[in-house]
């Protein structure tokens, strides 16, 4: 009587959770449809696709689109930046904040709560309200055009979502291991690299993802700071290579170079979903 009570109860509750399952699942169909019509364009000829004729390959698989998009198109130009770019500021963002995330999150002192609430009033500041200030400053210094000046500002701008991120996920790291350290007679520092970084990996790894892909698909400060197409990342260049598509008409190439362009993040994001879920959700359990 107990089970089948139970039963009828789990089987309201998923009649419950039905159509927010129908939603997801045709927004699931939606998308995979779309990236599959995508990769269907980029290996089609850009007659076939004018005349909707892309899943068909009349003509046979085109591969030479994607030669042409990353030689002709630059875009083995704007990946290697955007890969340069979104690898060094995951990096050094993570070497900032998580030191100061630490410290924020374990030692009690004056001006803690003023730091804190200095990284949220920064995650809240519009991109566009700092443009114009680093711009002067960056070209007052002669940086303007530099690979280097656009890794600083990415850095710059993970900085307070990733010491935010990792405060929440260091407070719920147990206590014992510091103080096991400290019997030993480990310094903080040490006990930090040692063993809280190591037991911090997961929240780590998950903010460091997020931090690359938001780099890689990031548009405005590339296309203000870059200054020329050398410096570019995917986002202007892309932009730039639909512009060239008006007088060239290859649309097989264009389609070819949005594939090369979504697939690292895509990878990524499908390697390591559970590595983030994980990440997640052990930030908001206390350990």
């Amino acid at each position: 009587m107990r089970r089948n009570k139970s039963s009828h109860l789990e089987l309201k509750k998923q009649m419950r959770l039905l159509p927010g399952h129908i939603v997801v699942g045709l927004w699931c169909l939606f998308t995979i449809g779309m990236l599959a019509w995508i990769a269907a364009a980029s290996l089609s000829t850009s007659p076939e696709i004018m005349r909707g004729k892309t899943l068909q390959f009349e003509t046979g698989l085109h591969f030479e689109n994607y030669v042409k998009a990353w030689t002709a198109n630059n875009i083995s130009v704007f990946f290697m930046n955007s890969l340069l770019y979104a690898s060094t500021a995951m990096v050094g963002s993570l070497l900032v904040s998580a030191p100061a995330a630490y410290v924020l999150a374990r030692f009690v002192f004056k001006g803690n709560s003023t730091i804190r609430s200095s990284f949220v009033m920064a995650m809240s500041l519009p991109q566009i309200m700092i443009v114009l200030p680093l711009f002067f400053l960056t070209t007052k210094m002669g940086l303007t055009g530099s690979k280097f000046v656009l890794i600083l500002i990415y850095i710059g701008m993970q900085v307070p979502y990733t010491t935010i991120f990792l405060i929440s996920f260091f407070n719920n790291l147990s206590r014992g291991y510091e103080e096991a350290a400290a019997i030993d007679g480990c310094p903080p520092m040490k006990t930090f690299w040692t063993i809280m970084m190591p037991l911090a990996q997961p929240g780590i790894v998950t903010v460091g993802i997020f931090n690359f892909m938001s780099i890689w698909n990031e548009y405005f400060l590339s296309l203000i700071f870059a200054a020329s197409e050398k410096n570019m990342s995917v986002g202007p260049g892309l932009k730039s290579v639909l512009t060239a598509m008006q007088y060239t008409g290859d649309w097989g190439g264009l389609f070819a170079a949005v594939v090369i362009v979504f697939t690292p993040t895509l990878l990524l994001f499908i390697c390591l979903s559970k590595t983030i879920i994980n990440g997640i959700t052990a930030g908001g359990v206390k350990g």
